[in-house]
């Protein structure tokens, strides 16, 4: 028989419609001898319910809603990774939407996470291009960590702390050769703008001038704006500095196309006339040609807080009447291109 809805599952069973909804929900809350039968027709009719359906006629789902502003950037396709393996290990069900750097789109994937009735949400917004005030009336609704992009709504924030990371790659380049001018990433997110001011306030710090580079572009397209720019620079002869402070790895690997396409050796070693470095430590930056010196983001420890703080608010049922903020340090990398 051929067997098309839970009332039909049921029948079959020989049990009622609850029970098997209580099974499905559980399988440890009904009676051995009745899981012994549900799971036996299970068998027998290869039955398969819908268990999404299922999920959704909950008080609470099981579903969390996860939000990135890009899934070709390698940094918010490792946290999603991360993100997504603890609320299935913790027995919820994951739920990501891209906003691909646009306001509407993010304005849409929210409005799709509310529609699925979301126990919870893990938001890393856009920033200075997103719709405050929807993200703020969707995190008033549903309880929300945001993490990476501090925007000021949630329940709690999860990120990196932007000066301690630049501070310290700043003083490194600094003791080891010429102070650093810093290739700036295009404004897409409010990480952008605090990583600039972090090496301008580092550099002052050590009483070295600040030299910014403003790329042009507004856009995720990272690597090329590091290539194209890195050309004209090197082409015009107009980099400040011998050594370059790149605001992400992407542009860093953008930066080293060029000065291989030029012809200049970067490094540390012997003949070496330039040196680079970046952040975040992207998975491909121990591959470049040199290793890309930067400093690592603990994708790890912001994923992991960022879950254990939603599902402390979920299970407690309380919202935190104070906003968290929680940062982590990171780590210097060593390698060939500093």
């Amino acid at each position: 028989m051929k067997i098309s809805t839970m009332e039909e599952f049921a029948t079959a069973c020989g049990v009622s419609r609850p029970t098997v909804s209580k099974y499905f929900n559980d399988p440890s809350s009904v009676r051995p001898s009745t899981r012994d039968r549900i799971e036996q027709t299970l068998k027998d009719h290869d039955y398969r319910p819908n268990i999404f359906a299922i999920n959704q006629n909950r008080r609470l789902t099981k579903n969390i809603g996860i939000l990135v502003p890009n899934l070709t950037d390698p940094f918010y396709a490792q946290l999603a990774k991360s993100l997504e393996q603890r609320c299935l290990e913790a027995g919820y069900w994951p739920i990501l939407i891209c906003s691909h750097g646009q306001t509407d789109l993010e304005n849409r994937a929210l409005e799709s996470l509310r529609s699925l009735k979301p126990a919870g949400a893990l938001l890393a917004p856009l920033g200075g291009d997103s719709d405050l005030i929807q993200l703020e009336k969707f995190a008033k609704e549903i309880p929300s960590v945001v993490f990476d992009s501090d925007v000021e709504i949630g329940d709690a924030f999860v990120g990196s702390d932007n000066f301690q990371c630049i501070g310290l790659i700043v003083d490194y380049l600094c003791r080891t050769g010429e102070p650093p001018c810093y290739f700036d990433m295009p404004p897409v997110n409010l990480n952008a703008l605090q990583r600039c001011e972090a090496y301008v306030a580092a550099m002052e710090r050590l009483g070295k001038e600040p030299q910014v580079i403003r790329l042009q572009g507004a856009d995720w397209d990272f690597e090329r704006v590091g290539y194209e720019q890195g050309l004209q620079l090197i082409g015009q002869h107009r980099l400040p500095s011998e050594t370059i402070l790149c605001s992400n790895d992407r542009i860093a690997i953008g930066l080293l196309a060029a000065a291989y396409e030029k012809g200049i050796r970067v490094g540390r070693g012997y003949g070496c006339s330039l040196r680079v470095a970046g952040h975040d430590d992207h998975l491909w930056s121990q591959y470049t040609a040199p290793a890309l010196t930067t400093v690592a983001q603990s994708y790890v420890s912001i994923a992991e807080h960022s879950v254990e703080t939603l599902f402390q608010i979920i299970h407690s049922g309380e919202r935190t009447p104070q906003r968290e903020s929680t940062l982590f340090e990171g780590r210097l990398i060593l390698r060939e291109s500093a």
